[in-house]
Order: structure tokens, then C-alpha cells, then sequence
């Protein structure tokens, strides 16, 4: 007879029972591997610990390379934390039936002292966690040992970097320093009084006691130049104290090929090192109109180092500039007073009266001329100046010294300055988009900015138009001739020509590619 298995209830009964029997069978399984798995790891452990009674270790930190390498795959070897030679065993290296010395607790604990001093500003927990110790044996230690090793509060040193717009006063205070204490010190003497006059990224650097009082104080004026203060009782003495300064002559040459910033840049100069040779030569040269490819350049000039490292460039000491085949030279000379200028070869001033242009490497869009279309009122009339296009806000700088005599708004000029030059000559400049500070009545130097390019009155675009007159008639600003500058006089004309005759000499080194470089302490 057939039975149905899935409604037969023995066959469903015996066949739960067999189920039931194979899962007993497979948990005792399982709990005797679980028990010889442990009873293994016991006895591993008590080997280990038999080990270590026999041989114990120094507490240590770090491991070197070379015992890293031998050291068995998952077990950490640990040896001496700097100790004497004669102390750096490791456990292996000694013989069985010796047992080793344990180490001097005070050594050991001046080891725990220094490591929780070089962990700033963290509590007892902390420390103790980075130092692998376990916490409810170590704790306690640790912080008695934190406590031993701080020392008494003393002498330290503040360093500030000084923004912009801030003021002492608002550095004294955020430092607890008062008002009375910085007025004293400012007052103290004439040196002292420099401590005033800060600029932004300048350092100041403070000497406080333990209660907060001012030791000294140290304002980092330069690379070379720092302010020092100290107190000394119920007063202050303040000095300058200069570094020694190294300096030694650099030269440079090119040739123009495309326009002298670009290849000033190509001979090595700095942007700044092309301005002022632009500048010494702007009397002579107009650098927008008369430069041509195949000019040419050479100049030696001062560099500067703080402890055999370079930080800066010192002045242009001489330089020579080929423009259309004419050769100038501009030779810089201090006389027996500190004063300094640059002069030409027969010691004539390379300052003249007047620059020939207001702004530097512009573009000229329209020349002087006695008839011209213009662009605004559709019809022809004079343009008794020249127009120079640049960009808007381009300063504009006075051409030579004298007084403002009008600054305002007029009619088809826009926004304009007239600046009288002694009784003679006047400059004018017009299409201004603002003016500087220098107001109507006020005296203004030669290369000071008095305003900056626009596009207001009659005009197109943007840029500076430029009249000089003499005598109250228009002259062309580029072919008018200049007043000269005076010469020295014959008392210093011996000793520039003594100071200048080794500059000269050294030029035609450049010029011919034979010069050897020099210093100069």
C-alpha cells in the first residue's frame, strides 16, 4: 500500500524527529570546537605571560626598522625609550636563566613626564589615551605627573601681525596692555616716538612677565630695521638696530623689439626697475612716440642681501639708452650731504623742468594740429594739444612743478586741471574721470598724480587730452623745447666725476659683454 508522505502523519512524524536529531548532533559539534579554540588560547596566553615574568620589558615607545623586520607577523616588539647604551637590550638578547633588571622608576617617569608635557593643552583623560595607558590604572599617575612637570608661569614672547587700519592703542588692549602704559612709552624719547608710525604686515612683538606686565617690546620696521624698547624701571629706552647690508652691483642689457616693457621684462628687470629707468630717460625720451625697434639698453643697478640671501633691489647706480642711434646716459651721484640725482656725464641734471608726457606708455590718437575733423561736432577745427588713449583711471601726473590754478568742469574739456608753472608756462588736462586731492589753489610736484583718465566733455572714448602753453599760446607738447636744468656746481663737479668714473667704466664693460660681477659692503 502507497502512502501520501505529505498526509501520512507518521511519516511526518518521524521525519521531524530525524530533523531535530541532526540539529542536536551539529551544536555539540560546534561547542567542542568552541572549548578546544579557548582552552588553546589559555594556554597561549600563559606561555606569553611566563615570557614576560621572565623577561621584563623597560616601558617604550616606537620600534626601529631594523628589528621591525624580525619581529613575528602580528606581534609587537617593544625596546628602551632612549636610554643609556648600556641599557638598550632587547628582552631577546638575554639569557634565559638571567632575569633582567628592572628600570629605575625615576627614569621611567621622567620619560611619562616629557611625553605628557609635549602634548599641548590636553587634560588627564586625553593624555592618557594617547599614551596607549589603560585608564583605570593609569589615570591617577598621569595627572600627578602632568602637575610635577608644569612650570611656574615666566617671561614669554607674543608675536602680532599688523593689519590694516589698526591702531596701537587697539593692540595694547587686546593684549591687557593699557592706554597710560603705551602713552608712556610713545612719550619716553624721540626714538621711542617711531613706535607710532606702524604699517600693515609690520611685526610687533611683546616681552610680558608673568603678570602680564611689559618686559620689551620689538617693532620689525623692515628686513634690515627694527624698533627695540626695554623697560628699565619706572621708564623706557628705545634704539634702532640695523642688520648688516650687503650690497652688490648687478648689470642688464636688451634690445627693443617690441616695446621696452616687454623686453625690459626679457632682460630680467622687475616691473618696478622698468619704471624708473622709463623715468630717468622721460626728460630725453618719449617712450609712447620717439622708441623704436633696435634701441637699445644696458644699466647696472644695486642688489641687496641679509645674510647671503637676496630680498630686494637697490637703486639704478647707472644706465645708457640708444634711441634712434643717439646715446643717453643718466649716472647717479650722492654728494658729501646724502643728497642724490641722477645726472648726464658732463654733470648736467637729468631733472628737467618739465616731463614730456603726463602719462606713462600710453598710446597717441591725436597729434597737435592746426585743423582736424572732430569726431563729436562733425566739423574741422584746431586741436591745439595731443590725446593720449588708455584705459580709465590711468593717473595722470603733473609734467613739472607749479600751482593748480583751476580744477572743476569745462565746457567741452569735462573734467579739468590747469597747472601754472611760474609765470611762463601752464599745462592743461582735460577728460579727466576724477580728480586726486590736489585742489584748485594747492602746489603740486613734478610726477604727482593730480587725476585720472576719462572720457567726460566732448570725447569718444577714454583718454588724456594735453595742452602746454607758453605765454598763454599753444605750443606742441612733443616738439616744444624744454627749459635745461642747471648743472653742479664746480665744488661738486670733481667729486661726481671721481664717484661716477668707475660706473662709466663698467657700462662700457656691459656694452662690449666683458664685465665681471663686483659687491660692495
Amino acid at each position: 500500500m502507497i502512502h501520501d508522505y505529505k498526509f501520512d502523519p507518521a511519516i511526518k512524524d518521524r521525519r521531524r524527529g530525524h530533523g531535530r536529531g541532526r540539529f542536536v548532533v551539529l551544536a555539540l559539534a560546534v561547542l567542542a570546537a568552541a572549548a578546544a579554540l579557548l582552552h588553546f588560547s589559555g594556554a597561549l596566553d600563559g606561555s606569553r605571560n611566563n615570557a614576560e615574568l621572565q623577561n621584563p620589558e623597560i616601558p617604550t615607545v616606537g620600534l626601529p626598522a631594523d628589528e621591525e623586520q624580525s619581529a613575528p607577523a602580528g606581534h609587537k616588539v617593544s625596546i628602551p625609550l632612549e636610554l643609556p647604551p648600556a641599557r638598550q637590550t632587547t628582552p631577546a638578547a638575554q639569557p634565559a636563566a638571567t632575569p633582567a633588571q628592572p628600570a629605575p622608576q625615576p627614569q621611567v617617569e621622567r620619560a611619562e613626564r616629557s611625553l605628557l608635557q609635549s602634548m599641548p593643552d590636553t587634560s588627564a583623560e586625553e593624555a592618557v589615551a594617547q599614551t596607549g595607558d589603560k585608564p583605570g590604572e593609569q589615570a591617577h599617575a598621569a595627572t600627578e605627573h602632568d602637575t610635577a612637570a608644569m612650570p611656574e608661569m615666566g617671561p614669554r614672547w607674543l608675536t602680532h601681525t599688523i593689519s590694516r587700519g589698526e591702531s596701537l592703542a587697539r593692540i595694547f588692549q587686546a593684549r591687557d596692555l593699557s592706554a597710560s602704559l603705551l602713552h608712556r612709552i610713545v612719550n619716553s624719547s624721540k626714538t621711542a616716538q617711531q613706535l607710532a608710525d606702524i604699517r600693515p604686515g609690520q611685526e610687533l612683538r611683546f616681552l610680558l612677565d608673568d603678570e602680564n606686565g611689559l618686559e620689551a617690546m620689538i617693532l620689525v620696521k623692515s628686513p634690515v630695521e627694527s624698533l627695540h624698547i626695554r623697560a628699565t624701571g619706572d621708564d623706557f629706552a628705545a634704539e634702532l638696530v640695523s642688520k648688516a647690508v650687503e650690497r652688490r652691483i648687478a648689470s642688464a642689457t636688451g634690445t627693443i623689439e617690441s616695446s621696452l616693457f616687454v623686453d625690459g621684462q626679457k632682460a630680467g628687470l622687475t616691473d618696478a626697475q622698468i619704471m624708473e629707468l622709463a623715468a630717468l630717460f622721460g626728460w630725453d625720451i618719449d617712450f609712447a612716440l620717439e622708441i623704436r625697434a633696435g634701441d637699445q639698453f644696458r644699466l647696472l643697478y644695486e642688489e641687496q642681501f641679509l645674510d647671503g640671501e637676496k630680498f630686494r633691489n637697490g637703486p639704478i647706480l647707472a644706465a645708457e639708452f640708444v634711441n634712434q642711434g643717439k646715446t643717453y646716459q643718466a649716472l647717479r651721484f650722492e654728494d658729501d650731504q646724502g643728497s642724490t640725482g641722477y645726472y648726464d656725464a658732463e654733470g648736467r641734471n637729468k631733472r628737467r623742468a618739465f616731463i614730456r608726457t603726463p602719462i606713462k606708455f600710453a598710446r597717441i590718437s591725436s597729434r597737435f594740429t592746426p585743423k582736424r575733423w572732430h569726431p563729436v561736432l562733425k566739423r574741422w577745427r584746431s586741436h591745439k594739444g595731443v590725446d593720449y588713449a588708455a584705459p580709465t583711471g590711468t593717473p595722470i601726473k603733473a609734467t613739472g612743478e607749479g600751482k593748480v590754478i583751476f580744477r572743476g568742469w569745462k565746457g567741452g574739456y569735462g573734467r579739468v586741471v590747469i597747472v601754472q608753472h611760474g609765470s611762463k608756462y601752464q599745462t592743461l588736462y582735460a577728460h579727466m574721470s576724477k580728480f586726486s586731492r590736489a585742489k584748485a589753489g594747492s602746489k603740486v610736484k613734478q610726477g604727482q598724480i593730480i587725476g585720472y583718465v576719462g572720457k567726460s566733455g566732448l570725447a569718444t572714448g577714454p583718454h588724456l587730452h594735453y595742452e602746454f602753453r607758453v605765454d598763454g599760446v599753444h605750443r606742441n607738447p612733443l616738439t616744444v623745447k624744454l627749459p635745461k636744468s642747471l648743472p653742479l656746481p664746480e665744488s661738486k663737479l670733481a667729486a661726481f666725476k671721481q664717484q661716477t668714473a668707475p660706473l662709466v667704466a663698467q657700462l662700457a664693460s656691459v656694452a662690449q659683454g666683458t664685465m665681471v660681477a663686483s659687491s660692495e659692503q
